[in-house]
C-alpha cells in the first residue's frame, strides 16, 4: 500500500509540475521554463530510497517510505562525454588536396624566350608563350613572375605581353594561380633583352 501511496504522490508531483510547466510555455517563454522546470525535477531525483514491501519485494521511491526501514542508494556518478569541436579546414585532408593541385599540370612551361643569346626587344616590349598539359583548368589563371615579381594582368591565355623591360639579364617564370592561391609554378628561366641604344 505504501508503494501505491508513493506512486500517487510521484504522479500527482509530475501532474502538477507539466501542469505548472505548461502554463510557464504559454506566460513566461520557453527558456525560463525548462529552467524551472529542471530546478522542480532536481530535488525529486536528489535522493533514492531502498526498501522491501508488505509483499517481499524490493521497491524504489525518491521519498522515505513510512513505517519501514529503508536504505539510502548511492547512484554513481554520470558518465559525461566531452564534446569534440568539428574538424577545422586545416585537418589533414587540407594538405593532401594542395599536394594534388601543385601537381595540377604535368607540363607547365615558358617557350619563345631565348636562353643561348640575347632577346632582341628594341622597345623592351616582347611576348613569351606559356605551354600547359593538360589545358589550363578553370578558374586558375596564368601570371607572369619577373625577377622575383608578379608581372601583369593575371589571365586565361597562354601567350603573354611584357611591355618596356629594361635591357640586361631577367629571370621569369609563369604561375598558375586559383585567386590568391599558388596552384603551380614552372621552372626559372634567366634571359637577356638586348636593346637598341637611341642618344
Amino acid at each position: 500500500m505504501a508503494q501505491h501511496n508513493n506512486l500517487g504522490q510521484c504522479l500527482s508531483l509530475t501532474y502538477a509540475a507539466t501542469q505548472y510547466f505548461q502554463f510557464s510555455v504559454d506566460f513566461m517563454g520557453r527558456g525560463f521554463s525548462i529552467i524551472l522546470f529542471l530546478l522542480l525535477a532536481l530535488p525529486a531525483a536528489a535522493q533514492i530510497y531502498k526498501y522491501t514491501d508488505a509483499e517481499g519485494n524490493t521497491a524504489y521511491s525518491n521519498q522515505p517510505p513510512q513505517g519501514v526501514p529503508a536504505q539510502t542508494v548511492e547512484l554513481p556518478p554520470l558518465n559525461s562525454i566531452e564534446r569534440q569541436p568539428p574538424a577545422s579546414p586545416n585537418t589533414p585532408t587540407a594538405p593532401v588536396a594542395k599536394e594534388e593541385s601543385r601537381n595540377a599540370y604535368e607540363v607547365l612551361e615558358l617557350t619563345d624566350i631565348p636562353t643561348e643569346e640575347a632577346l632582341r626587344a628594341n622597345n623592351g616590349t616582347f611576348t613569351v608563350g606559356v605551354r600547359a598539359q593538360p589545358r589550363l583548368q578553370s578558374p586558375h589563371l596564368f601570371r607572369l613572375l619577373l625577377d622575383g615579381q608578379p608581372y601583369g594582368q593575371s589571365t586565361n591565355v597562354p601567350r603573354l605581353q611584357l611591355v618596356n623591360i629594361d635591357r640586361g639579364e631577367h629571370s621569369l617564370a609563369v604561375q598558375v594561380i586559383d585567386g590568391e592561391h599558388l596552384v603551380q609554378q614552372s621552372e626559372t628561366v634567366t634571359f637577356t633583352v638586348q636593346r637598341v641604344h637611341q642618344p
